[in-house]
């Protein structure tokens, strides 16, 4: 399989520009999609009214037109392929369980840009409509960037024969990135759909991806990590 120019970083440039083609088995491929909550994606809610309110809301439409116009779009393809298919599919979200939000890890109570308090039950820590799960679909709660981290999500994987995670979300550059190193590490297969994932800039999530391709995962797209499990049915 060709690395795409884009997302061939120095350490695979003498590679030749290949790597083998993802093997991968339907029956033990989960989705995983990450942070796709009101808090971050509503455009008239949470950090959009901060960015409105601070002045710097125009930096942001970029961001929030990839999300609803390739983001949105992209992850409810995907859903709808392994609902359709059977397959697994798994959400990570940023919720505390306390509404003080005690039980956050020290980052997300410190000032800046991780600092937010989103408690289980609020409307921020929802799942935008459009992909809202369903029935039987794991929901893994977490008051870090990785949903690896704190949480029982590798135990869950474990526990259902799972070997390759497909990971989409925000923000490609932190929580996605963070999920998918410690996924790696832990001994999955990873595949994290380019399309259907964004960072605050173009810049940073382009830049994120090509650190991450071959090394940590296999960089995809939506239709391309459609395709791969078809073959595989």
């Amino acid at each position: 399989m060709k690395i795409k120019d884009k997302y061939l970083s120095f350490y695979y440039e003498t590679s030749g520009g290949e790597t083998p083609e993802p093997k991968i088995d339907p029956k033990k491929t989960a989705l995983l999609l990450v942070d796709l909550q009101n808090e971050f994606v509503s455009r008239d809610y949470g950090e959009a009214l901060e960015f409105k309110a601070s002045g710097e809301w125009e930096r942001w439409i970029p961001f929030h037109d990839r999300l609803d116009d390739i983001v949105i779009p992209n992850n409810k393809k995907l859903l709808d392929f392994f609902r359709k298919n059977d397959m697994t599919v798994t959400y990570g979200r940023i919720a505390c369980l306390r509404e003080d939000g005690e039980d956050r890890s020290p980052v997300q109570k410190s000032e800046g840009w991780n600092g937010m308090l989103i408690p289980v039950d609020s409307y921020g820590a929802q799942m935008v409509d459009e992909l809202a799960p369903m029935k039987n679909e794991i929901v893994v709660n977490k008051t870090t960037d990785s949903v690896t981290t704190g949480t029982n999500y590798l135990t869950l994987l474990q526990f259902m024969g799972i070997e390759t995670v497909v990971v989409t979300g925000i923000v490609t550059d932190q929580c996605v990135a963070s999920t998918v190193r410690g996924l790696a590490d832990a001994g999955y297969k990873v595949i994290c759909v380019e399309d259907a994932c964004a960072a605050g800039s173009q810049e940073l999530h382009d830049a994120e991806l090509k650190i991450m391709n071959v090394i940590y995962c296999d960089v995809l797209t939506t239709d391309e990590t459609i395709a791969l499990i078809e073959k595989n049915l």
